[in-house]
C-alpha cells in the first residue's frame, strides 16, 4: 500500500530511475526496474558483474514482455558473458518470476532461502481453475457481499503457478548469519520477515550497500497479508519485530537497493518511521471497532481512503493482519455471526 509517510526526508542518490533501463550505481552493479502489471507499477531486478558471468537478484513476473526484455538486455547491456546465477530474495512472484525460466534458457543455478524455495515449489502445486472451498469461506468471513466474491473469484485465476516459470527442483539454500560472495562482493545475509518469511537482505560491509528486497522500502510499506493457508497468523507482529532489528542493524549512510522505488539512504529513519505509523494504524483501528465489524467494514479506518476493487485483495489480507496482531495481544475479540462472517470488536478494559 501506498504510505509517503517518511520518504521525503530520505536521500536518493541516483534520483528517479527508469523503467526498464539498467541504471549502474555501483563498479558492476546495476539496477534495472521491471515493469509489473500492478501497483507500484515496477519492481527492481539487481545484475551485478562475476567476471566470467552475471548474477541477477530478483527476476521479475512472468510476462512475455519480460522476457523480451531481459532479451534485449543479454543482447546488449549484459551481452559477451552468461547468466550464471539467480538469487530470489524471498518466494513472491514478482520477484521469482522468471527464475525457472533462466535455469531453462540459460543454465543459472538458483539461490534462495530454503524457505522461499519451499514456499514457491509449494503454491505452484495450486493450479486451479476454481479456487478451493477454503478459500471462499475464508473470503466470506471477512464479509465479502456476493459482487466482492465474484471479483475475487475472477482474479483467482491468476494464482501462483500462473505468474512464475516452474520453480527448480535443485537450488542452494542461503542462510542467515551467512556469508556470501557475488557480483566480486562479499555480503553478510540478514532474514526478514512478515511481507515473506525467511526474507533475505543483503549487506556489503566493504562498499555498504544492501539488496533489501521488499523489506525495507521507501516510498510505499510492503503488503503484510494473512491468507486462507495460515488465517490465524500474526505476520505483522513478525514484521514489526523485524523492522525494529534491522534498524538498530542499518546505519542510515547505507545505500539501500529496495525491490521497489529507487535507491536510498536512511533505512533506519525509514523504518522506525513506518512502525511508528502501523502503530498508529493499530490504534485508530481499536478506536474503529468500538462497535462490533468485519474486515471489510474496517478499510475506512485502516487505510482512511477509498479501496477500489483492484485493491480489494490487498485490503483484506493487511486488514486481516492488524486485527489477528490486535487479537494476539488481547486488544480485540473476535466472534463468528450466524451467517459465518466474523465480527471484530474492541476488547472490555
Amino acid at each position: 500500500m501506498k504510505d509517503a509517510v517518511g520518504s521525503s526526508e530520505l536521500d536518493y542518490p541516483f534520483g528517479a530511475l527508469e523503467t526498464s533501463e539498467p541504471r549502474e550505481i555501483a563498479p558492476g552493479l546495476f539496477v534495472v526496474p521491471l515493469p509489473v502489471p500492478f501497483p507500484p507499477g515496477a519492481v527492481c531486478s539487481v545484475v551485478l558483474d562475476d567476471g566470467d558471468g552475471w548474477t541477477i537478484v530478483d527476476t521479475g513476473l512472468r510476462l512475455d514482455q519480460t522476457k523480451a526484455l531481459w532479451r534485449r538486455l543479454l543482447e546488449t547491456n549484459f551481452a559477451a558473458k552468461p547468466v550464471r546465477r539467480v538469487i530470489g530474495t524471498h518466494h513472491h512472484p514478482d520477484h521469482i518470476g522468471l527464475a525457472g525460466w533462466f535455469q531453462s534458457e540459460f543454465g543459472a543455478e538458483l539461490w534462495m532461502p530454503r524457505t522461499s524455495w519451499l514456499f514457491a515449489r509449494m503454491l505452484q502445486l495450486d493450479a486451479w481453475t476454481e479456487p478451493p472451498a477454503e478459500a471462499a469461506a475464508f473470503h466470506h468471513r471477512a464479509g465479502y457481499d456476493p459482487e466482492m466474491m465474484a471479483r475475487w473469484r475472477e482474479r483467482a485465476k491468476q494464482n501462483f503457478s500462473v505468474t512464475v516459470e516452474p520453480i527448480p527442483l535443485g537450488f542452494r539454500a542461503i542462510e542467515e548469519g551467512s556469508e556470501i560472495e557475488f557480483g566480486g562482493r562479499r555480503w553478510r545475509v540478514l532474514f526478514g520477515h512478515g511481507h515473506a518469511p525467511d526474507h533475505a537482505v543483503f549487506v556489503c560491509d566493504a562498499e555498504q550497500i544492501v539488496i533489501a528486497g521488499d523489506q525495507v522500502l521507501p516510498r510505499i510499506t510492503p503488503n503484510i497479508g494473512v491468507y486462507a493457508t495460515e488465517p490465524d497468523a500474526d505476520p505483522l507482529g513478525d514484521w514489526m519485530a523485524s523492522c525494529a532489528r534491522l534498524a538498530e542493524r542499518l546505519d542510515d549512510r547505507l545505500l539501500i537497493v529496495p525491490g521497489h522505488g529507487d535507491p536510498f539512504r536512511g533505512a533506519g529513519r525509514r523504518l522506525r518511521t513506518v512502525l511508528d505509523k502501523h502503530v498508529r494504524s493499530l490504534d485508530r483501528l481499536v478506536d474503529h471497532i468500538a462497535q462490533p465489524r468485519s474486515v471489510v467494514e474496517c478499510f475506512p479506518a485502516l487505510f482512511r481512503r477509498e479501496i477500489t476493487p483492484a485493491l480489494e485483495g490487498l485490503a483484506t489480507v493487511e486488514t486481516l493482519a492488524h486485527l489477528n496482531h490486535l487479537w494476539r495481544q488481547g486488544r480485540v475479540v473476535r466472534r463468528e455471526r450466524a451467517d459465518g462472517v466474523y465480527q471484530w470488536s474492541r476488547a472490555h478494559e
